[in-house]
This record gives C-alpha cells, structure tokens and sequence, in this order.
C-alpha cells in the first residue's frame, strides 16, 4: 500500500493547523499506480493486453527491447500505445480532491508528434532558409524546441527524423552578418541533435560554418559562445580531421585561451580544452603550439589543475601531455614551479586517465636529460607511486614509461637523502 504523508506547515496559523492536522496519510487507489514504476501515472496508455501504464515508463520497457507485458508476461502482438483517457480524468480529479494534502494536478499530457509532423517543419525550414525569411525561420526552430521540451519522446523523434542534418544545413547557409539571431537559435538545438549523419557533418563541419562558429567566439553572447563551442566539440568528437581546419581559423586560438582563462561553465571548460587537445595532438601542429605557449596556456592549465573537477583534470592533464611533445611546451613546463608537485599528487588521486597522463607527462619531462627533475619527482614520492602503478596494474604504454622513470631515477637516487629508493628498486628488478 503506498501513503503520501503531509508534512506539518511550521509556518501555518493554529487553524490550519488543527483543520489539517500535522501528520494525515493518504492512500493513492492501486489503479492510479504504473505496475512499473509504482508511481502516479501522468500519462497513462493501455497495451494490447489491456494493462495500463505511464507511458515513459512503458516506452522504457520497449526500447529495452522486451516483447512481452511486464504485468500478464504476454507476447505483445503491437507495441501500439493507446491513449487511458478515463484513468487520467479520474487521476486528475482525486488530486483535485486531495489539494489540501499537498497534490498538485497532474496536467493533461500533450499528444507526442510523429515523424511527418517533424518532417513537415523541416521542409518548411529549408524553403524558408533558401527565401532568406529569418523571422519564419526562427519561428520554425522554436517550435521545434518547444516540442523537444514537452517530452523526451519528442525530443528522440526530432532526432531521428534527421533534424539535425536540417539544421546544419540553413547553418551553413545563412549569412552571419545578416542573420546572428538564427544561427545562435541553430546553434542552440544542434548541441543535443548530435549524431546529424553524414550529410549534415559535411555542411557544419565546412570551412563556412566552422568560421561562423568561431566568430561567436568572439563574440559576447555567453549562450551563443557556449553552444558554438560545445558543437565544434561534438563535430570532432565524430571526425577528428577537422582539426586541421580548425587550425587555419584566424584567431581562433586566442578564443579558445579565453574560454579556459574566463569559464562560463564547467562544460564549455571542458570543451575548450577539449578542442586544444584535439588541435594540438598532431606532430605537424608547431606554429598553433607555439601560439599558445606564447598565450600562456601551460600555466594556465596547470593553474587548473589545483583544484580541478575530475572530468576537468583529465582533460587539462591531456592537453598539458600534449604540449610536453614539443620543446615549447616542455620548457614552459619545466619553468613552472607548480609542474612537478600538481603531476606528482595527480597520480593515483584523481582516475586512471588521470594517472597514465601524468606518468606521461613525468616521462617527457624526465627524460630529455633534466636531472633536476628526475630529482624533484624522488623528492615529492614519485618512485613509491609508480611501484604501486606497476602492482596495481596499468597499459602497456604506461607500463614501459613507468618503468623507465624508475630506472632513470636509480641512477639519482644517492642524490636524495629524505628515502631510500634502493630497497624498492630491487623490488622492481624482482618483479619485472
């Protein structure tokens, strides 16, 4: 049996208090239930069994890919949904009924859109982007981001009726001089259309669009900067080559330091950093590389790292491993007094991401012949942390650059009195 129970209003008069009471329970009718979730249903549908229930729980159930009733165990013959009118009235009128008690009316669901529904709009949109009619076209994309926030279904049905590919297609073809609203409100749906096929990468990930996006980095819309920059993210994330576009964008390296140095949000520090690595993870990257040194990024990063998020310090320790392939970067690297205290505490303290980008960050830094750092690593307990790496288990990579660092400090070990590392190394000869 399942009771609401009305809490006592602290704030209330004495009459209310003794009209009402401080503590009533109130039974919810079994057949107002979802079998699945044991919750009020807001949206109650009845299979071809004849059993009802709320229909994003149900809708759950089938996207599962279950064949069968969840009540009877019946094979379902269709996954027609049928609409309980008369469940939801008597629903609605016992939370009427129950106002006192604190029960909100559950409001008339609205009837999901199909896939013709959307289509429709998306035609609309394509012959009014090619008309150049910027206030229909507005209009046509808010409605669909009205629809998408009615329900998840809709949102889902939006995405797989190729949407996206709609959108990135009047993106690239609307002028941003003439038409800024638009874009943002193009730019503001793509951000959760993603995947947009094939056709619709090919038009947002051109050099028009990929310059358009980049301008509202610059710009001083946070909303129209944010999306901007979590869509270019998204694109890369599908094809990695946009890279190299991305690359020759005057100024875009400036934008993308900006977004790191002044965050909006957690997000869009994510995906700045994000679309760093991914500029600067090629070898022939030298003059975006020296860019950001120049910029400061290094020290920004590491400023970072003091006191960065999980998710944020995986991806700031990637971008710093990235910099350490390039002279540039190591040197920065190696003036920064904060480099080897943040990447020692970062190993095992953080997640294994986190650990195997740091050992190779050490290992770059470490090996280039700097024996101050191999030094300041044995001072700050780096040698205990790889053998405890090597136990735990780590990948091959991270294995071998483990294991050479710990060599490499063997060899300085008689310069360090705060331990012994002799004893470990044996340890280490032993076991591997």
């Amino acid at each position: 049996m399942i009771f609401w129970r009305r809490r006592k209003d602290k704030g209330a008069g004495k009459k209310k208090i003794s009209r009402l009471n401080s503590c009533k329970e109130l039974t919810i009718p079994s057949h107002f239930l979802c079998p699945i979730s044991l919750d009020l249903m807001k949206d109650p549908v009845t299979l071809c069994t004849g059993i009802s229930y709320d229909r994003e729980n149900i809708e759950k159930w089938m996207e599962a890919r279950n064949s069968t009733c969840p009540v009877t165990n019946q094979v379902l013959r269709n996954y027609d949904l049928i609409p309980n009118h008369t469940i939801r009235k008597m629903i609605q009128d016992w939370c009427v009924e129950n106002k006192n008690y604190g029960i909100e009316r559950v409001p008339t669901p609205r009837i999901p859109i199909n896939s013709s529904q959307v289509s429709e709009i998306c035609s609309r949109l394509m012959v009014e982007t090619q008309r150049g009619n910027e206030k229909k076209c507005r209009e046509l994309v808010g409605r669909i981001k009205i629809l998408a926030k009615e329900s998840e279904r809709n949102k889902k049905c939006i995405v797989e009726c190729g949407t996206g590919s709609v959108f990135a297609a009047c993106f690239e073809k609307v002028s941003v001089e003439i038409c800024a609203d638009l874009l943002k409100d193009l730019l503001c749906g793509l951000i959760w259309m993603f995947p947009i096929g094939e056709e619709g990468k090919t038009k947002l990930g051109s050099a028009i669009s990929l310059r358009c996006m980049a301008w509202f980095l610059k710009g001083e819309d946070l909303s129209a900067r944010q999306n901007a920059v979590i869509v270019m993210k998204e694109l890369l994330s599908y094809d990695q080559s946009y890279a190299n576009d991305l690359m020759e964008i005057q100024d875009l390296a400036e934008s993308l330091f900006q977004m790191v140095k002044v965050p909006i949000c957690p997000s869009t520090t994510k995906a700045s950093l994000m679309l760093i690595y991914s500029m600067v993870l090629d070898e022939n990257s030298n003059k975006v590389v020296a860019k950001f040194v120049n910029m400061g990024l290094v020290s920004l990063v590491l400023e970072i790292l003091v006191d960065a998020e999980k998710d944020i310090a995986e991806k700031a320790l990637a971008v710093l491993d990235c910099f350490c392939n390039f002279q540039e970067g190591k040197e920065k690297a190696y003036d920064n007094g904060l480099t080897m205290p943040l990447i020692a505490k970062k190993i095992m303290r953080v997640s294994q991401m986190a650990t195997e980008c740091s050992i190779s960050v050490l290992w770059k830094l470490c090996k280039s012949g700097h024996e101050i750092s191999v030094i300041e690593a044995l001072e700050l307990g780096v040698f205990q942390k790889l053998l405890v790496v090597l136990q735990v288990g780590c990948a091959e990579k991270t294995k071998e650059k483990a294991t050479e660092l710990l060599k490499l400090m063997n060899i300085y070990k008689d310069r360090v009195d705060c331990f012994d590392v002799s004893t470990g190394f044996k340890y280490l000869k032993r076991s591997y």
